[in-house]
């Protein structure tokens, strides 16, 4: 499949974010707040994802990309780490068949060596399973790092062609062996908890998408949050590195980006 780089061409504006890619923050200080132990708050996290995958299906959203885990993660506290496993466990087991039921596809991306053989199993179940869907694509980032995403593309590419030029490398060359490969560049980037960084997410897709912080933790985060979010991203003027009068020009006379 292959979809516009926003460094190299201009992808086409759309009043739903094709793509919405979120970090979400915040489920530990939710409990906290609450005087209920960490664990808790992601138990409760994991109800927000039910409710933002089903309002994300409703909207007509086609890539929903969830930051799960992230290769910095496993610096948490064992016990904390070793729940955040049972949960993936739980939610792979049972959200996959409810979002299988509803035409979503799953996919997961991050070096997922690391995990479980139980888990790796569970996640080869998972997409093998909805491979065929074809209603909104859930990729969930688990032990995902930007770097890494990276770092793995350029092995990829250099096993592949080992005698390439360096002058024949360009983004054509590289983009393929992304993690994301299969999906165009999020078009809205959200991060709840009310922290300002990307924190080493999909740092090649992200070079153009629009940001939206909120300082809702992630467990309050729902449909009425989520078209918050999409409110705010109707408002911004997606350049691609144009001036704002080439934005408005007719298509056919937009620049370069």
């Amino acid at each position: 499949m292959h979809h516009i780089s926003s460094t190299l061409g201009v992808p086409e504006a759309t009043y739903v974010p094709r793509h919405v890619a979120i970090i979400m923050d915040g489920n530990g200080r939710w409990a906290t707040q609450r005087h209920l132990p960490r664990v808790a708050g992601h138990s409760r996290g994991l109800d927000a994802v039910r409710a933002v995958v089903e309002a994300c299906a409703a909207r007509g959203v086609q890539y929903l990309t969830l930051f799960a885990f992230s290769s910095e993660n496993w610096r948490r506290p064992a016990d904390e780490v070793s729940f955040l496993m049972r949960l993936f466990m739980t939610a792979l087991r049972r959200e996959v068949v409810k979002m299988h039921a509803n035409n979503i596809r799953v996919r997961v991306v991050g070096d997922l060596a690391r995990f479980s053989p139980r888990i790796q199993q569970l996640i080869a179940d998972a997409e093998a399973r909805t491979a065929g869907n074809t209603g909104l694509t859930v990729t969930i980032a688990a032990n995902y790092g930007g770097r890494w995403d990276l770092l793995q593309a350029m092995r990829k590419m250099l096993q592949r062609s080992p005698m390439l030029d360096p002058e024949a490398v360009d983004e054509s060359v590289l983009a393929p062996h992304l993690a994301m490969a299969y999906a165009p560049e999020p078009d809205l980037f959200i991060r709840t908890g009310g922290e300002q960084r990307i924190s080493n997410f999909l740092l090649w897709q992200l070079a153009y998408s629009e940001l939206y912080f909120t300082e809702v933790f992630w467990p309050d985060f729902d449909a009425a949050e989520l078209d918050k979010a999409f409110a705010s991203y109707r408002q911004r003027e997606r350049r691609f590195g144009r001036t704002s009068a080439q934005v408005v020009a007719p298509s056919g006379l937009s620049g370069t980006a």
